[in-house]
C-alpha cells in the first residue's frame, strides 16, 4: 500500500491564526492580519507558484499600509508556523520498513517548500511527492492527483491519502484513491494496521 500525506496539519502544524494571536494578543488585530495575509488572493497565487514571497509581501503592505511593519514581521517569521507533528513522523520509519510507499501531496509555496525540505530530515523517507507550486495546480483540482499518480506510476486503488480538509479528501476519492479525513494520528492508525 502507498500512503500519501498532505503536509500542513498532517506532517507539520499549520495554524496561522494561533501563530498570529501569539504575536499579537489583540484578537481583532490578529484576525485582521490573518485575513490580509492567509486568506488573500496572493497566498493562493503563491501556492500556485505564480507569486513570490517578496511580491506577496509588497502586495499585502500596499493593501494595508498602516500594518506594513507587522506584515513584514509576520512574513519574516512565518516559517515558525510549521512544526513537525511528532506522532505522525515517528511512525514513518516503521511504515517504510514494512515496505509501504510514502508520498506527499501539498498546496505549498516555493519558499515554505524549501524551508521544510531543508529543516526536516523525515522527508528523506519519502519516495516522492508533488508540491502545488512546482506544478501550478492546487488541490482540490483533480489534475494534481493525476500528476502524482502518473509521475510515480501509482495505481489509485493501492493508495490511501490523508488530508485535514474534506474537499481534498473527496477529490482524491473521485480519482480512485482512498481518501481519509485526518483529524489526528488516531484517525490514521487503523489504515496503518496499528
Amino acid at each position: 500500500m502507498n500512503f500519501i500525506f498532505d503536509v500542513g496539519n498532517v506532517l507539520v502544524t499549520y495554524k496561522p491564526l494561533q501563530f498570529l494571536e501569539r504575536m499579537y494578543p489583540d484578537k481583532k488585530l490578529a484576525e485582521r492580519l490573518y485575513k490580509v495575509i492567509f486568506l488573500s488572493n496572493e497566498w493562493q497565487l503563491m501556492d500556485q507558484g505564480l507569486c513570490t514571497f517578496k511580491e506577496a509581501t509588497e502586495a499585502f503592505c500596499k493593501c494595508e499600509p498602516d500594518m506594513a511593519s507587522a506584515i513584514r514581521k509576520i512574513m519574516q517569521n512565518v516559517f515558525d508556523i510549521f512544526l513537525p507533528i511528532s506522532e505522525v513522523i515517528e511512525l514513518l520509519p516503521e511504515l517504510k520498513t514494512r515496505g509501504h510507499g510514502l508520498y506527499y501531496l501539498s498546496n505549498i509555496q516555493h519558499e515554505i517548500r524549501d524551508y521544510l525540505l531543508e529543516k526536516n530530515e523525515f522527508f528523506e523517507l519519502f519516495d516522492g511527492g508533488v508540491f502545488s507550486c512546482d506544478v501550478r495546480i492546487v488541490k482540490p483540482s483533480l489534475g494534481i492527483y493525476h500528476r502524482l499518480l502518473d509521475e510515480y506510476h501509482l495505481i489509485p486503488e493501492e493508495c490511501i491519502f490523508f488530508d485535514d480538509i474534506m474537499v481534498n479528501v473527496e477529490a482524491a476519492s473521485s480519482v480512485g484513491i482512498k481518501g481519509v479525513l485526518f483529524t489526528g494520528i488516531e484517525s490514521a492508525k487503523p489504515y496503518f494496521g496499528m
